[in-house]
């Protein structure tokens, strides 16, 4: 009966053959190992955000009067609405934890180089999107840390020389963040972002799958018809789409043999998943600061005004630069280098296991900055502070210029022609 209704659906919609296509019978290089389990957990991270953050906008009042108050009453008088609302704010860090040890991946194994290029940028998108959906959610909670967080980066646009301050006042839709800034910031953050991100995320994926997956030791795992001698081509059966085009070698299906593997890799990030969402919640105050358990309140400034801990990198090149404009200029920009980063590295060798050693120092220095300017952002801004922020904005920056320089002429090790380990 299951077959015979699979086979009516199959001929009006082709579900069988996409899951053939995209999931049962997808190629995936044989050697993938435990970096590549962050893609996987990326997508379950966004489930969880997409059915927590519906649930919990059902107690949620985006008003300036009641949500800070409705939080509370999520909190303290909804069924389980503690648990919902801790796997959303332990969600959004989980988040950009897996996206940034993803982009990582992609950077050690060159995942972002020809014929990739466009992969890479959608998930540059995504986490452009990502950053925007993030702090829209970040002031929904009304608390005196969101209200002056949002006060200080929505004020950033006000340097924009002659629309900035006009682009500041459409912004808040207001001349300061009140209720009104609250209510548009909520419908962005439900309804217009999270469909941007899933089109993204989509887009991502069918970009991956017609290019085929990279793997460690940067190896295309898809050869021109006809240029594999067909006693080596893989004993496994693909979908037609892939066998009628290329000769797969070292390839294996993705079901069963990776969906297991993520199915381990998710147990393993779901324990400690848990054990912070139950035991650790607050992140020291680095997942939910102790400012936003009291109400927003524009006439008592925080001690300290600090972002989210993942905004922590930008934040910090934002502010060792001394003048405004300057410093958002910057602070887009070590994004845009990211979106560009195809084009810096004009090398052929992918994986970091055949490259010079230049560009594993350049790989561990930018790094090294990268965690160095996320730990200052958290923290006041002292002259000491500035200093080794000015430097590792220097790193973070120096990647990209001497990534340009090298990677022209680099000496690199021989990359075999086949998937050896």
């Amino acid at each position: 009966m299951f077959a015979s209704f699979m086979a009516w659906i199959d001929k009006r919609l082709p579900v069988t053959d996409a899951m053939n296509k995209h999931v049962l019978q997808y190629p995936a290089p044989k050697n993938f190992n435990f970096w590549y389990f962050f893609g996987s957990l990326a997508m379950l991270v966004l489930v969880n955000q997409i059915v927590t953050g519906i649930w919990l906008t059902m107690n949620y009042e985006p008003s300036g009067d009641g949500a800070f108050a409705s939080v509370e009453y999520i909190m303290r008088d909804v069924d389980y609405g503690w648990l919902l609302r801790y796997m959303h704010s332990t969600g959004a860090s989980a988040f950009f934890v897996v996206v940034y040890l993803h982009m990582f991946r992609g950077l050690m194994y060159g995942s972002y180089q020809k014929p990739r290029e466009l992969l890479w940028i959608f998930g540059m998108l995504i986490f452009l999107v990502l950053m925007a959906e993030a702090f829209m959610g970040y002031l929904l909670p009304w608390g005196n840390m969101s209200y002056w967080g949002a006060q200080v980066i929505i004020s950033l646009f006000g340097a924009i020389p002659i629309v900035g301050e006009d682009l500041a006042t459409w912004i808040k839709g207001d001349y300061v963040i009140s209720g009104a800034t609250l209510n548009r910031f909520f419908a962005l953050h439900v309804i217009a972002l999270p469909l941007v991100l899933v089109v993204l995320v989509f887009l991502h994926i069918l970009a991956l799958h017609e290019v085929g997956s990279n793997n460690p030791e940067g190896i295309d795992i898809k050869k021109k018809k006809g240029s594999v001698p067909e006693e080596e081509h893989s004993k496994f059966e693909f979908h037609e789409n892939y066998k009628n085009k290329y000769d797969i070698v070292d390839a294996i299906p993705f079901h069963p043999y990776y969906t297991v593997k993520d199915i381990m890799g998710v147990a393993g990030f779901l324990i400690l998943f848990c054990w912070v969402m139950f035991f650790y919640p607050e992140g020291g105050g680095y997942f939910l600061e102790k400012p936003n358990f009291t109400p927003a309140n524009g006439l008592k400034t925080p001690e300290h005004i600090a972002p989210v801990w993942y905004f922590g990198p930008f934040y910090t090149i934002l502010r060792v630069i001394p003048d405004k404009l300057l410093g958002m200029i910057a602070m887009f920009a070590a994004i845009g280098m990211l979106f560009a980063l195809p084009w810096f590295d004009r090398g052929t060798v992918k994986s970091i296991r055949y490259r010079s050693k230049w560009h594993l120092i350049n790989l561990i220095q930018f790094a090294i900055c990268f965690i160095i300017l996320g730990i200052l952002g958290t923290l006041p801004a002292t002259d000491l502070a500035n200093l080794i922020g000015t430097i590792a904005t220097l790193g973070y920056f120096g990647f990209f210029v001497a990534l340009w320089f090298y990677s022209k002429n680099e000496d690199t090790k021989p990359v075999p022609e086949r998937i050896t380990k």
